[in-house]
């Protein structure tokens, strides 16, 4: 649900899935469920169907296919990880699909750390071996997190064991699929993807997105404003006198930004969010933010509803924060 391009990371591979012709969606809920609900409804605002499918523990993607029976009936489906961004969505993975000899069709993409990710052994092309986080990868052709498969991977699914993680992995299930016999189709995807699990990731792909921005001026801006690149700004947003937006950028609706304040490229700042001066540059501001601290932020990901102020006065200055949990601050 964190936002990219103001829009909830969810929402792109969601459009992807209806793009290519799926209309019945079912999203896997674990214990934290982070308003996906709220902002998903039954689907219909997509153009979908969206059933919602509760995972009591998380137990990894394996386990999440295992909940999702009863939902899927052992139809041909397709899972998409939701925190991974593609630019070019799945349409060609679906088109390689329709070929009747193919079990399953994995995507991949070559990665400059493959220990992060499930890594993939070719042989000519067929796939030999798959491996879940490797400590000492032998390639580096990472799973793409979006899998096409046919009914025996649930045969598969009921062989294997939980992993060093306690978790069960899809490349487990996919690897007795190999050694079955069964053909596993490697597709390699075209354009970039991102896994979002790092704020660097996160904030990559955010530059990723807004490259392709469509620039669009609902707000308001007052004399000696400079608007300058691919700048993006919603509806009842007043840019004030002094400030600079340089794109890609976009900023939301209902905020007020300046005056004398400098947005900077592959930045996205959601709605209803005040910045009085200083500078902001390739980050991601959520909503109801408030910024009056006269300081350059740059790289970083910034909470909804957070405040960031400067301290007044002579008395000696230090830094006092109130932060949620896995927060990173440099200053």
């Amino acid at each position: 649900m964190l936002p990219i391009a103001n829009e909830p990371m969810l929402f792109y591979g969601l459009k992807h899935l209806r793009d290519a012709g799926i209309r019945e969606i079912g999203i896997v809920l674990g214990p934290i469920k982070e308003g996906v609900k709220e902002a998903m409804g039954d689907g219909s605002s997509f153009g979908v169907r969206v059933t919602y499918i509760e995972q009591k523990e998380p137990r990894g993607i394996a386990h999440a296919v295992m909940v999702s029976r009863e939902f899927l009936e052992e139809e041909p489906f397709v899972m998409y990880l939701g925190d991974n961004l593609l630019k070019n969505g799945i349409r060609e993975l679906m088109k390689e699909f329709e070929n009747p000899a193919y079990e399953a069709v994995i995507a991949l993409c070559r990665v400059e750390d493959p220990t992060r990710f499930g890594v993939v052994e070719l042989d000519h092309g067929r796939v030999v071996r798959l491996v879940e986080k490797p400590k000492e990868p032998k390639t580096n052709l990472a799973l793409v997190g979006v899998y096409l498969f046919r009914r025996a991977i649930f045969s598969a699914l009921e062989t294997i064991k939980p992993s060093w993680r306690n978790e069960y992995e899809i490349t487990d299930a996919i690897q007795v699929l190999v050694d079955d016999g069964y053909n596993v189709h490697p597709h390699m995807v075209s354009g970039w993807w991102k896994d979002t699990g790092t704020v660097s990731d996160l904030l990559e792909a955010n530059q990723l997105v807004l490259s392709d921005l469509e620039a669009v001026n609902s707000g308001k801006a007052e004399d000696n404003v400079l608007l300058t690149g691919k700048v993006s700004i919603g509806g009842g947003t007043t840019v004030r006198t002094g400030s600079t937006i340089r794109g890609p950028a976009i900023v939301g609706c209902n905020c007020d930004i300046g005056p004398r304040t400098y947005i900077g490229p592959y930045t996205s700042i959601g709605d209803r969010v005040v910045i009085r001066g200083g500078e902001v540059e390739n980050s991601i501001v959520m909503s109801d933010v408030f910024i009056d601290s006269g300081k350059r932020i740059v790289d970083s990901l910034i909470g909804k509803a957070s405040r960031i102020t400067s301290q007044d006065g002579n008395i000696p200055k230090g830094c006092k924060f109130v932060i949620g949990e896995n927060t990173i601050i440099s200053v």
